[in-house]
């Protein structure tokens, strides 16, 4: 922490007996003036500026901006952030690794120490998206799953372990542990972060960045964090400051309680679509009112989760007495809560009745006791439903489909005794980091299964049900309050602790099911209590997914359909032939938290007594030592990327782009899915036959999340969602494309290589919130080693417009009012991007030229969104690993 200090700010603070040094924001406001009504985010920033203070990343400037942002409630200042630690899961952490090691490898033959690649802030990476949901409906689905998972995911896993040896600042949480947000929430976050420095403690505000977009889950904690792409944590941990605008704060007022019956999913899903509505990409929001009072911890966590859904940067909640009462539960150390109490009151970062009403760019209001049971879907988790309307709605999508009158058609499944119709469930699963870090929802759900067992219902049996809790505390006090045996007797027994169905890996279906499904082309529906239900991400059969809450995903089971009113029609009827309702098996207010008193802290101590030493699997894993990695060539999980081949080489300055190709054109809503699935590879796509080239049979490719290592897998699988459309193809489902100019169709990956074989550069083409969902830097990266070099979209989402700069790929924007569509691009059309330079600068406008094949050309202007200096600095340098690594190789 190298600060000038030259607000004269450093204080200390004697707590427990112990004395904490810290850079105190009271003092810098009498230089920098009035900070009280700042949002209590922005004064987190402050404080990281004033901690940092350097005259050459932070300056004074940059502190006076931050004070400045209350006379205009924005700010187009560039600060340089600097989070105090990384966060990452196996699926983007995997990949991470690979790079640091691929830049250990590029160090050593450069000459120099390969020890200079080493994480400079603290790194954890919890290993919880590899667990598939193969196995389910018994006591054995647990064990035979995680067997399963130590077996396919050996290769992966002997590799992580050699990182955990190999980098300083590196702990990994085995497998089997829990979700990595949950187990952020529960254990790893601090709210106030420590460090020793020449024999002094300083204490500030605990702040992180992750390689999943939901590290925003933390903030219901009031730990500041974001999710960002791989690319910029590895940066990050390599000492890189996080380059951003200072940000607009859009306030969030609750005021009430909640009523009778709803739940914290319920809230979430209607915070998401008022702020989907509003429009908070790339803003940070922040949460405040009476309300909060009544809120509790885990119900704000769930809010803060879902910042990505509703599209903000963060979802800030400040430090009060609810905080503090939540560390206490989980366990803390009663040091850590006495310093995280002492700190927020001194610096003022704590929130109760007295405090002044913070200044927002804008606000919105809720009343909660206006909110209602709600689910969201089919494909968008912003498309929130009342729960009485899905059968409405479902039928809904039936008629813009054509199959309305069908809609009642059974279709028998072979060798069963039922039939299957369109709606009809075929997956309800308690699974993702959004609810299973929350008791009441949890035990809401336990409930619901414990009275329709004690009233005679039971799943109906073409559901796959599932519960994969996000830690090892929820079996705990499942266990405890008396409900496992419940869901377990409909079949939601424990599957694993992981991400599972929200991820994609939802696991097969039952094969008579399955073939019903793709027989008839029916439309089938899943329910999760996860946070992303996009295309083709919870199961390539499953065109209907539903985000509800975990009582809800269990009612779902119950009914089998979502072409229901659960308002009027019974889940189900007994064997007494009595209709059950909705209202019989629903739980009290009352009943929720007599269920949640059985949760303590001794639970939480327990479980994450060590953490870090995992099972037995986990500790017999074999791998190699050393600073570097031994690769394998053999290995199709973990290739040496091709990233650095030419560090070495001074970069080339930027150039205009001629005589480019449209790879693809795409309309809005493009997620990071349909760029880069992380779910099932089909054996007929490029991935496939490139794994079945190797000798690997389809029943072993696992997933394009677990196979994320190998670039060779995923340069393949860029484009390759099953639900993605081209609209050079008419939109037709499928990562296929036109090769031109003969116009042979064929999949965008073998395009892509015979136009690399040509020397013709790529861009793709694309409508509003292109790379909208997870923080996948495999979608960024996928898209410079198929050759594309811009994406020209009418609108971007913040972390994937971050990852192309950081791999080098141009973000251009529409201007004036222009879109593919109204300037009649068909993708036939030959591109060439003018206005390039080597003083290329932040929000540049450049031209792009278009010739028809008839020979008429013309020319529209777009905006080039590198946003800010430093990056303007990676892109030139070829990307933001290119930079830092040619920093460390100068040094």
């Amino acid at each position: 922490m190298p600060s000038l200090d030259s607000l004269n700010c450093r204080r200390s603070l004697d707590v427990g007996g112990r004395t904490y040094h810290y850079f105190s924001l009271p003092e810098a406001a009498k230089r920098l003036g009035d900070i009280s009504r700042l949002p209590a985010s922005l004064k987190v920033l402050l404080e990281n500026l004033l901690r940092w203070e350097d005259n050459q990343t932070v300056r004074g400037e940059d502190l006076h901006a931050l004070v400045d942002w209350l006379k205009t409630r924005s700010s187009d200042r560039e600060i340089q952030y600097r989070p105090a630690r990384v966060l990452m899961q196996d699926f983007t952490g995997v990949p991470g690794v690979v790079d640091l090691a691929a830049m250990r490898d590029a160090v050593s033959k450069a000459g120099a120490d390969p020890q200079k690649i080493n994480p400079l802030s603290p790194v954890d990476l919890v290993i919880d998206h590899s667990v598939m949901v193969d196995r389910f409906g018994d006591d054995q689905a647990f064990g035979d799953n995680v067997k399963i998972e130590m077996q396919r995911n050996g290769e992966r896993y002997a590799f992580l372990r050699w990182g955990q040896q190999a980098f300083d600042n590196f702990r990994v949480v085995p497998p089997g542990t829990g979700i990595c947000h949950q187990v952020n929430l529960e254990y790893l976050a601090q709210v106030v972060w420590t460090r020793e420095e020449n024999g002094d403690t300083y204490a500030y505000p605990d702040t992180l960045v992750g390689t999943d977009s939901h590290t925003t889950m933390v903030n219901g904690l009031g730990v500041l964090g974001w999710g960002v792409g791989g690319i910029e944590a590895e940066a990050a941990m390599l000492g890189q400051p996080v380059s951003m605008l200072i940000p607009e704060v859009v306030g969030f007022r609750l005021v009430g309680k909640m009523r009778e019956g709803v739940t914290a999913t319920d809230l979430v899903l209607t915070v998401t679509q008022m702020l989907r509505k509003q429009g908070v990409v790339g803003k940070f929001v922040e949460f405040y009112g009476p309300g909060l009072d009544s809120l509790p911890l885990a119900d704000r966590a769930t809010i803060g989760n879902m910042a990505p859904e509703y599209g903000a940067t963060c979802g800030f909640f400040p430090v009060d007495q609810v905080t503090i009462d939540y560390l206490r539960l989980s366990g803390r150390d009663e040091q850590r809560i006495a310093l995280v109490e002492a700190y927020s009151k001194a610096q003022g970062l704590w929130r109760d009745a007295n405090s002044p009403e913070p200044v927002f760019t804008a606000s919105l209001e809720l009343e909660l006791d206006s909110v209602r049971p709600s689910l969201a879907g089919p494909k968008r988790p912003q498309d929130r439903v009342d729960l009485p309307d899905i059968g409405a709605s479902f039928d809904l999508l039936l008629e813009t489909s054509g199959r309305l009158q069908q809609a009642d058609t059974a279709v028998p499944v072979q060798g069963e005794s039922f039939s299957l119709k369109h709606g009809a469930v075929v997956i309800a699963a308690i699974t993702s980091c959004t609810n299973t870090s929350n008791p009441s929802v949890l035990m809401a759900a336990g409930l619901v299964a414990k009275k329709a067992v004690e009233l005679g219902l039971r799943c109906q049996p073409w559901v796959k049900t599932s519960l994969a809790p996000g830690s090892k505390v929820v079996t705990d006090y499942l266990a405890n309050a008396g409900l496992t045996r419940y869901l377990d007797e409909l079949g939601f027994n424990l599957v694993g602790y992981g991400c599972t169905t929200c991820i994609g890996n939802s696991g097969p279906l039952p094969e008579a099911i399955g073939e019903a499904i793709v027989d008839n082309d029916l439309i089938v529906s899943s329910v999760l209590s996860g946070n992303r239900n996009f295309e083709g991400r919870v199961h390539p059969m499953v065109k209907a997914n539903w985000l509800a809450s975990p009582p809800l995903v269990v009612a779902f089971a119950l009914a089998g359909t979502t072409r229901i009113d659960m308002g009027k029609d019974p889940l189900g009827v007994n064997g007494e032939g009595k209709p059950i309702y909705l209202k019989d098996v629903w739980p009290s207010n009352a009943e929720v938290a007599a269920a949640v008193s059985a949760v303590d802290g001794a639970m939480f101590r327990k479980q994450y007594a060590d953490v870090f030493s995992g099972d037995a699997n986990w500790q017999a894993i074999e791998t190699s030592a050393g600073d570097t990695y031994e690769w394998d060539s053999s290995s199709s999980y973990v290739q040496n990327p091709p990233f650095f081949e030419d560090i070495g080489q001074p970069p080339k300055a930027p150039e205009n782009i001629a005589g480019a190709r449209i790879l693809a054109l795409f309309g809005d809503s493009i997620t990071t899915d349909h760029i880069s699935p992380a779910g099932n590879i089909k054996a007929s796509s490029p991935a496939g036959l490139y794994l079945q080239g190797l000798g690997v049979a389809p029943e072993n490719f696992n997933s394009y999340g677990a196979r994320r290592g190998n670039h060779e897998v995923m340069m393949r699988g860029t484009f390759a969602n099953i639900r993605i459309r081209n609209e050079m193809l008419g939109g037709e489902e499928g990562g296929n494309t036109l090769f031109q100019p003969e116009g042979s169709k064929m999949s965008i990956y073998d395009a892509a290589m015979r136009y690399q074989a040509e020397g013709t550069p790529l861009v793709v083409l694309a409508g509003k919130e292109y790379g909208t969902g997870s923080s996948r830097d495999w979608a960024a990266k996928g898209t410079t080693l198929l050759g594309i070099k811009a994406v020209i979209a009418e609108s971007f989402e913040r972390i994937h417009r971050s990852n192309l700069i950081g791999m080098g790929v141009l973000a251009l924007q529409f201007v004036n009012g222009q879109t593919r569509t109204s300037l009649g691009l068909t993708g036939s059309e030959v591109l060439s991007i003018n206005g390039l330079s080597a003083d290329i600068k932040p929000h540049q406008m450049l031209s792009v030229g278009v010739t028809r094949n008839d020979g008429t050309s013309f020319e529209f202007d777009v905006l080039c969104r590198i946003d800010t200096l430093n990056e303007v600095k990676y892109f030139k340098a070829g990307g933001i690993l290119h930079y830092v690594l040619r920093e460390l190789i100068a040094k």
